[in-house]
């Protein structure tokens, strides 16, 4: 771990002092840190909102952008996904140098501005997929949570075409009512997944009429070093039972992952 990435973590830990706003996670060579801040900022009824920051830091930091994960019981899953993304445009001028606490400030300051704009909309949509490509060279992984498939065989398909034109690896998982998707590869190859997911008629409604997937939600995202490419392909999987998901998760490296966003996903 850096030295000034050291002195960030200590600097942190002293900033956030009270009572259940800072926990590590992780802490890994290969893996980098992983973190979680409780923090408030100002909505739009001027009542404080609670969030629930989870940064990762990969062992490149703070040349790279560190993952982010927001979640508040107060926000929507869309509202949620939208100051993400925000806090990622927002971490790119900050690249080089230590960033977090920036970061929660900015949340902090901007909070209500964000969410007195459209949740979604093609505005925000075209901004979220123009990242420089300097900044996103190399390998990312991304966790995709799905609400449905009702017309699930041609979906399938459909994703694991996506897949493969796009030369990405991972996993389309099953449990239950449960479907994860776990995408790694090149972040805009991502990007143009997500584009696809979100504007080609995938799937049918309730009257059987194809429509758009309006009920998808990025979990968690981060950089990830070449060297440590944990799949090969992508595949579809369905598990019978938690402990055999979670199996999955670990093999792959990814334990922390499961037990902070897709252990929620069944409680």
């Amino acid at each position: 771990m850096a030295d000034a990435v050291r002195e960030e973590l200590l600097a942190l830990a002293a900033i956030f002092c009270g009572p259940h706003e800072w926990e590590v996670l992780s802490r890994s060579e290969t893996d980098g840190t992983i973190f979680r801040i409780h923090t408030k900022a100002e909505g739009l009824l001027d009542a404080d909102i609670p969030l629930e920051l989870v940064f990762h830091l990969p062992v490149s930091y703070p040349l790279c952008l560190p993952g982010i994960s927001v979640n508040s019981e107060h926000l929507t899953r869309a509202q949620c996904v939208t100051v993400q993304e925000k806090l990622l445009e927002q971490a790119e001028n900050l690249l080089s140098e230590p960033m977090v606490h920036e970061l929660v400030l900015w949340i902090q300051k901007n909070l209500r501005h964000i969410l007195n704009q459209p949740e979604t909309g093609n505005g925000s949509e075209k901004c979220t997929f123009s990242v420089s490509t300097t900044v996103d060279d190399g390998l990312w992984i991304t966790l995709l949570h799905l609400d449905h498939m009702r017309a699930r065989t041609k979906y399938v398909k459909t994703v694991e075409k996506w897949a493969s034109d796009l030369s990405l690896t991972g996993r389309l998982m099953f449990l239950g009512k449960i479907i994860l998707i776990l995408l790694q590869g090149e972040r805009n190859n991502i990007k143009e997944y997500l584009t696809l997911q979100k504007t080609s008629k995938v799937d049918v409604d309730s009257s059987g009429k194809k429509c758009k997937e309006k009920m998808i939600s990025v979990l968690f995202e981060t950089k990830v070093e070449t060297e440590h490419k944990r799949f090969l392909a992508f595949e579809v999987k369905e598990y019978s039972a938690l402990d055999e998901l979670q199996k999955e998760f670990e093999t792959a490296g990814l334990k922390k992952i499961f037990s902070e966003f897709v252990l929620g996903l069944v409680k």
